[in-house]
């Protein structure tokens, strides 16, 4: 099966041998660059944020110009950065090309994605439907793109990844690619942004790959439902520490920062590197979500992953397959009902350099169809300890320490989850193979009765492995 499923995969996605990556030399359409003056936030050496006006070139309107009269553009190497002040805008058959050094600012205050789409559509209101009029045949290469995150608190003033401004799509990117079909993004470096690096949903049939992530504030690679025949390989972070989960297949999401809703299926994410090498001790995460998204008509979509394959991945602390309401918004607003399913999604060739304390699979989705293999652990494991944990979590969010009436629950502790036809084999320590029995724990969870003195509140869901 999982043999037949990667060739599968890898064919839906052979589109992009014969995609050209040519386009004008944006240097042509310098007539349409305008100078500007503005106020930039870096650190110093000592860490302490330093305001900077800066006289610069916005070249939104020089490189959008390209595209619209040729469909493609070429950004060379240049010794100052390309600074947009509003999202690239693709069209069916565009190609934006850039050197891998030629670098593409977000200018302060702009709160903008920096690349998009021209036809996305709104998923909130009711489920998309496929083919509506997508972007087909886009190419996105090279540049290194930044939001201007400098800190982990100062964002220049952009901090979301709008499409428009102020909305009305609740987008969260830095390349915003959504209702798209034969998409590549390809050698791209993410630096230094908030929003997430390359956040793609409703999409069918595309690649992305050769991913660097440097300093990078928020989620990796974002994906979200519907999507399918999706290949994502070669993506590492390279400096730094990710700010949230490396790679997300979250076919379920929070509403405020997601386009679309939907199953995800059909995807291959192969050669992940989670931690840079200058910060051995800081690994990334994975992340599945699914779930059950009702709208407020009635209507509901089943946000199921199936059908995936994860494979060749090191750097990872945890692969999160659990139920997580919206904590922004209120959990109380945005849940999903009932909690994600999983169907058969394989996690292959995984190595974890160190314990971190939790365990590096935690499943609280319903499943049907799971096989973990050939995982190397690069240290003994000691008493207790597991590589796979089954059954819902609890966690006490804290808003204001001092007030227990501001805490919230973070997970789902009260739902039950199911697993069945679940596969663990090929466990490798340092020393020795490893029984694989010996490292699944079904988590039951029970309420807390000293809660708030000592948290988390507990609940009375538990984890259920069915051997069928």
């Amino acid at each position: 099966m999982p043999v037949c499923l990667v060739q599968e995969i890898m064919r839906a996605c052979a589109f992009v041998a014969a995609m050209s990556a040519e386009g004008p030399d944006v240097s042509g359409f310098a007539s349409r660059v305008r100078s500007g003056s503005w106020v930039e936030k870096w650190p110093d050496e000592k860490g302490e944020l330093v305001a900077s006006t800066v006289q610069g070139e916005i070249w939104t309107e020089a490189i959008q110009a390209a595209i619209d009269q040729h469909r493609a553009v070429y950004l060379p190497k240049r010794d100052k950065p390309y600074y947009i002040d509003a999202p690239i805008v693709l069209r069916s058959g565009c190609r934006l090309v850039a050197d891998p050094e030629a670098e593409i600012r977000l200018r302060p205050g702009s709160n903008r994605c920096m690349v998009r789409n021209e036809h996305i559509v709104d998923g909130h209101s009711g489920p998309v439907e496929p083919d509506a009029n997508a972007d087909e045949d886009l190419q996105i290469v090279g540049g290194i793109w930044t939001t201007l995150a400098t800190t982990d608190q100062e964002s220049n003033g952009n901090a979301n990844g709008w499409a428009l401004p102020g909305g009305p799509f609740c987008a969260h990117g830095t390349i915003l690619l959504s209702n798209v079909r034969r998409v590549v993004v390809r050698d791209v470096t993410i630096r230094q942004c908030r929003p997430h690096g390359i956040q793609i949903s409703n999409a069918s049939h595309f690649l992305v790959e050769n991913i660097r992530f440097d300093r990078h504030h928020r989620d990796g690679v974002h994906i979200n439902g519907p999507a399918s025949f999706g290949h994502v390989r070669n993506v590492r972070v390279v400096r730094g520490v990710m700010g949230d989960d490396l790679i997300a297949l979250n076919a379920w999401d929070w509403y405020h920062t997601v386009v679309s809703f939907g199953p995800i299926h059909h995807v291959l994410v192969e050669d992940v590197v989670g931690q840079a090498p200058s910060e051995p001790k800081a690994p990334s995460e994975i992340r599945l979500l699914g779930g059950t998204k009702r709208y407020a008509d009635g209507r509901t979509v089943d946000c199921d992953i199936h059908d995936c394959v994860l494979r060749n991945i090191e750097g990872i602390r945890t692969f999160k397959a659990y139920d997580q309401p919206n904590l922004e918004c209120g959990r109380d607003k945005d849940f999903a009902d009932p909690i994600g399913n999983i169907k058969n999604v394989q996690i292959e060739n995984v190595r974890f350099a160190a314990d971190h304390g939790a365990a590096p699979f935690q499943i609280a989705h319903n499943v049907d169809g799971l096989t973990i293999r050939d995982v190397r652990l690069g240290f003994e494991p000691k008493d207790g300890f597991a590589l796979v944990e089954i059954g819902p979590l609890s966690m006490t969010f804290k808003a204001n320490p001092a007030d227990p009436a501001t805490w919230v629950e973070v997970f789902s502790p009260d739902k039950d989850c199911t697993v069945r036809n679940f596969e663990l084999t090929q466990v490798q320590t340092p020393t020795k193979p490893a029984d694989p029995k010996h490292l699944i724990r079904l988590i039951q969870q029970k309420i807390n009765p000293d809660y708030p003195n000592t948290t988390p509140r507990g609940g009375v869901g538990r984890g259920i492995l069915l051997s069928e």
